[in-house]
């Protein structure tokens, strides 16, 4: 790096915390002073020019290397990284190389249960596409529909493209560069690149068959969290779900405190027996995610975000210098889904068949010694010995499942895979015989 141009950057950092030199050499990067390849000072060097100690300057290259905006690279140094670093973990979950006999990996519905959109569309009056830039954001209607089905009294609720969608806006409205969030893990890996993308640290909360553990989450705001991300129901990967005791617990922990709880419901709230959410005891903390895409179809795009105005509005208020608003005629779409008894009782269905493809899998593997985590949801979260042998187990007899690596904010006290049992309608003692075979490769009974 040039002299003068890190003299620039010395010059424009006021704040000598670690998160002020981060912030500050971002800006020095967004600007084009610090450019793609271009190599830091080494951490003492940097130190006595910020005139701070090198344990300062060692975290602000931290905060800097989440948000994928510089990498270590041994004798090479410290560099500024040559691009954004991107969905990396989304992109290990679901790497969707063609060839295989079956693919369990993917987390997503069986599209032969889903409604018929095309029908629904065809269902649309005329009078319910939008011709004004100044209409609600949200369809009236819907909003009623959505309104009337949420778990807990929302004081503001909007319409966005999709749940990351969602996390994405409630993320840039509410959190900055090196703000600390409680995360429950395993967890979904596009959130924590998300987080890792706008340099916010995640905190994991490990979640057990109750839902996020509790003293995880008091450790989590003892270190300044402002956030809880968590899905209150059929958690994936883990198929576990949120106790009402649970929620009592949790609530008596985050009374008063000013955090905000993110629960992320990937099932539009059809799930098995009555649905848990803080923001029953929570109402003015808790603000709820609802996607539509495993229940009626991805390619719908929309999620609904409910909760306190203060929360919620900020994201209104950003959407209207962007995209304005989610496509009302896709809403119309989404409402007559919502209302059409046959598309109704296809998605209730639906649910109920999910739930008997996972039971029969979990079972099957049970009655073979290894016992999942959860069975709500469309996942199974299969322990096992080594993950990559049990990957390359299964590959062999040209079946796909997910790593569990990418799942993990830090690195796991034991290996997992993650089996997607929607798409499956027969064959479970075949199939768990060999998800079972893959548990076990790798060890020395395995081999034997």
């Amino acid at each position: 790096m040039l002299q003068n141009m890190w003299q620039e950057l010395v010059d424009a950092v006021d704040d000598r915390s670690a998160k002020g030199i981060a912030l500050a050499l971002s800006t020095g990067i967004d600007r084009g002073l610090l450019r793609p390849g271009e190599r830091l000072p080494p951490i003492r060097h940097a130190a006595r020019d910020l005139e701070v100690a090198p344990a300062t300057i060692s975290a602000a290259w931290s905060h800097l290397a989440r948000a994928g905006l510089i990498e270590t690279d041994g004798r090479r140094g410290t560099r500024v990284r040559e691009a954004s670093v991107g969905p990396r973990r989304y992109r290990r979950a679901l790497d969707t190389a063609a060839g295989w006999r079956v693919d369990l990996s993917t987390g997503l519905p069986d599209p032969r249960l889903l409604p018929d959109l095309h029908a629904a569309m065809h269902r649309v009056p005329r009078d319910r596409t939008a011709h004004s830039y100044l209409e609600d954001p949200v369809v009236p209607a819907l909003r009623e529909v959505l309104e009337t089905s949420w778990p807990y009294a929302a004081e503001s609720l909007t319409v966005v493209d999709g749940a990351m969608d969602a996390h994405s806006q409630l993320v840039a409205a509410h959190l900055r560069f090196g703000d600390r969030v409680a995360v429950e893990q395993p967890c979904f890996p596009p959130l924590l690149d998300l987080l890792e993308m706008a340099g916010v640290v995640p905190l994991g909360v490990a979640y057990d068959d109750q839902g996020p553990v509790v003293a995880d989450v008091a450790a989590a705001l003892a270190a300044g969290a402002k956030a809880l991300f968590f899905q209150p129901w059929g958690q994936n990967p883990s198929g576990q779900s949120l106790s009402a005791g649970r929620a009592a617990d949790l609530a008596a922990a985050l009374q008063g405190r000013d955090v905000v709880v993110v629960e992320d419901d990937a099932s539009a709230g059809n799930i098995s027996g009555q649905p848990v959410s803080l923001g029953a005891h929570l109402p003015g903390q808790t603000v709820l995610v609802r996607s539509f895409s495993k229940t009626h179809g991805p390619d719908l795009r929309l999620a609904a975000i409910g909760g306190p105005a203060s929360v919620v509005d900020p994201v209104v208020e950003r959407r209207y210098l962007g995209q304005g608003w989610s496509s009302r005629l896709v809403q119309s779409i989404l409402l007559d889904l919502l209302t059409d008894e046959r598309s109704r009782s296809l998605v209730v269905e639906s649910q109920r068949t999910y739930a008997a493809r996972t039971d029969a899998l979990a079972d099957a593997l049970a009655a073979r010694g290894v016992v999942v985590p959860g069975r709500d949801g469309i996942n199974v979260w299969v322990p096992v010995a080594e993950q990559g042998a049990a990957l390359l187990h299964l590959a062999a007899a040209g079946v796909r499942a997910a790593s569990g690596d990418p799942f993990w904010i830090s690195a796991p006290a034991s290996d997992h895979i993650r089996v997607t049992t929607a798409p499956i309608d027969a064959g479970y003692d075949d199939l768990a015989a060999l998800v079972v075979g893959a548990a076990r490769a790798g060890t020395w009974s395995g081999q034997r």
